[in-house]
């Protein structure tokens, strides 16, 4: 996933992942979030500023704090797992943020995972704020490989348009690895996730070509223009787009929760979490391919060392080296960031 880094010349602090992990608990306990949520909101928080991932770091704690304020979300609601069927688990999160739902009914997913080969998580009626990278890395260390795919706000106009339908609408997927890192992509279909543009609009930064339009339609670099009265932009052209429209019906209508355009009207624009569902399919390889699966593995590494080899990377590659790095010297946030989030417990 593309993510907008810190200027090498800004100004920066330097905290260790203990210290993050008590600020974003901190700040949420403040705000009156249970326990349970706040521990499972603070574990990706953290999870995405070690991997340097900082647009879906504890930069989010800003947009999570505008919803508890507008008091549309839950602080401690406990999410309601219903069977749905032998391979489909539904978690209605009772307008609370997603993380513990998924936390709960993932428990169950990969019972069912390991019961028929395929499992589905259904997790309804959510505020979602986090990345999917860190729900799909969870699932490969079961052994399963995985997809997960949520709507947003809309923020983004379809190819060939110019006023937002869909959300930045992202997509992720991980397979297992035995003694290696998984291997885990997750990418908005939108150019970049709209953290990043966020990020480039504190930092006074224009933007790249291909990230956002005006109110007009025309190409435009202004963040803030892109943000408050224009939209962004898919990747791929079309082919970002239909993917796009992809995701807004299958985590959306066929789930039987929300599309992005629906969640924007839903909060009235000011501001908070996106709210609507998600969808999370995992698969157990051994089901799937009626041989030994050493030989399956094999022909993964294969791929991923003709990948390699030419001097490409994978994906997620630069995610894990960015955590070997955090791990031992702690994290960079921008300074001012942090004195916004310090400001929010006042």
């Amino acid at each position: 996933m593309s993510d907008a880094t810190i200027p090498k010349d800004a100004d920066t602090v330097t905290l260790s992942l203990a210290e993050l992990q008590t600020l974003a608990l901190d700040v949420l306990r403040h705000h009156g979030v249970s326990d349970p949520h706040a521990q499972a909101m603070a574990r990706v928080m953290v999870a995405g500023q070690r991997d340097a991932c900082h647009s879906h770091g504890l930069f989010r704690l800003l947009m999570c704090v505008q919803s508890l304020r507008d008091g549309r979300v839950s602080r401690d609601a406990e999410p309601l797992v219903t069977q749905r069927s032998p391979v489909v688990v539904a978690v209605d999160a009772q307008a609370a943020f997603s993380p513990l739902a998924f936390e709960v009914g993932s428990r169950h997913l990969v019972e069912k995972v390991r019961a028929c080969g395929m499992g589905a998580l259904v997790i309804n009626n959510c505020f979602h704020f986090s990345a999917l990278w860190p729900e799909v890395e969870q699932l490969t260390e079961h052994g399963l490989c995985a997809l997960a795919m949520t709507p947003a706000h809309a923020c983004v106009a379809p190819a060939g348009g110019r006023s937002a339908v869909f959300g930045t609408n992202p997509l992720a997927f991980g397979w297992p690895r035995a003694g290696a890192h998984p291997y885990v992509f997750d990418f908005a279909t939108s150019a970049v996730a709209r953290g990043e543009i966020e990020l480039y609009r504190r930092s006074g930064r224009a933007l790249p070509p291909g990230w956002g339009l005006d109110e007009d339609g025309e190409p435009c670099a202004d963040a803030a223009t892109v943000l408050q009265r224009g939209a962004m932009q898919t990747f791929g052209g079309y082919k970002g787009s239909a993917l796009a429209s992809m995701i807004e019906l299958m985590a959306g209508p066929l789930i039987g929760d929300l599309t992005s355009a629906q969640s924007l009207a839903l909060d009235g624009r000011l501001g908070g979490a996106p709210h609507h569902g998600e969808l999370i399919l995992a698969f157990d390889p051994r089901f799937f391919s009626g041989r030994d699966p050493a030989l399956d593995q094999a022909a993964a590494e294969a791929l991923f060392a003709a990948i390699t080899g030419q001097g490409a990377r994978l994906p997620s590659q630069r995610r894990f080296e960015a955590r070997a790095h955090s791990q031992i010297h702690g994290v960079q946030m921008a300074r001012a960031l942090h004195t916004d989030i310090l400001a929010l417990m006042q």
